[in-house]
């Protein structure tokens, strides 16, 4: 029976990259099945096989909100917290990341545990999956950052309030250029609003930025930096009273 079940949900998993294909595997019910999977099964293979399919299909707005309404972040966040192949976090934090891109989701993603979720995935050290850990939090980041422009969103960033923001730094400056591309965007999202400044500030935050707005590789992050710290009346006085020359 497991084999069978790990061939159908194998399947369906290379299907999932076929967008045209996307609509019939969810009638058919092929994602609740494959979510049923991951919180009846105690194989981590077909936690593996099953979480990259549904990193697939969570590629696709509509099903990010069935996914959701299913139980998806529990089911993901239990699966990553018991998984011991890398692989299986990869994939898991995929799913993730991908969920954390839409802004509907993004009180009811962090409600259930998803940035934690993500967050708990570091411990695993394989570089593709802090990768995907990265792109979830930029993703989060960027709108969060959007609603916050937008009026829809007050107060500081859940990201912050989850403990995200130690790894973030830490991170800004990774080796590989993955995680650094995505952190160091992360960053840039969160010194756009104020209210975030003061903790970015004591969390070391603003060193990295300065950083970003004169290193980065990429023309669009560092301008992006640089404007975040012109415009910033906290980080502007922090830099005057580190005697920072900017």
């Amino acid at each position: 029976m497991t084999i069978q079940i790990l061939n159908t949900i194998s399947v369906k998993s290379e299907d999932i990259r076929a967008q045209s294909n996307q609509e019939k595997i969810v009638e058919a019910g092929g994602l609740t099945s494959l979510l049923m999977l991951l919180g009846s099964s105690e194989d981590e293979t077909i936690h593996r096989v099953a979480a990259g399919a549904i990193a697939n299909l969570a590629m696709n707005e509509t099903n990010q909100e069935l996914i959701m309404t299913q139980g998806g972040i529990g089911l993901l966040s239990t699966t990553a917290a018991n998984a011991e192949d890398p692989q299986t976090l990869r994939m898991v934090a995929g799913a993730i990341a991908n969920l954390c891109g839409n802004d509907k989701l993004q009180l009811k993603l962090r409600g259930e545990g998803g940035i934690k979720a993500l967050l708990g995935m570091v411990r695993c050290g394989h570089p593709d999956v802090l990768a995907q850990v990265a792109r979830g939090i930029a993703n989060f980041a960027k709108c969060e950052s959007r609603a916050s422009t937008q009026g829809t969103k007050t107060g500081r960033s859940l990201l912050i309030d989850d403990g995200a923001l130690p790894w973030i730094v830490q991170n800004s400056n990774n080796e590989a250029s993955p995680i650094r591309r995505h952190i160091e965007l992360a960053l840039c999202h969160l010194a756009q609003h104020e209210v975030n400044a003061k903790d970015m500030i004591s969390g070391g935050a603003l060193w990295e930025l300065v950083r970003i707005s004169r290193d980065c590789s990429r023309e669009d992050i560092r301008t992006l930096a640089h404007r975040t710290l012109t415009s910033s009346p906290a980080f502007q006085a922090e830099m005057r009273r580190l005697r920072i020359d900017y």
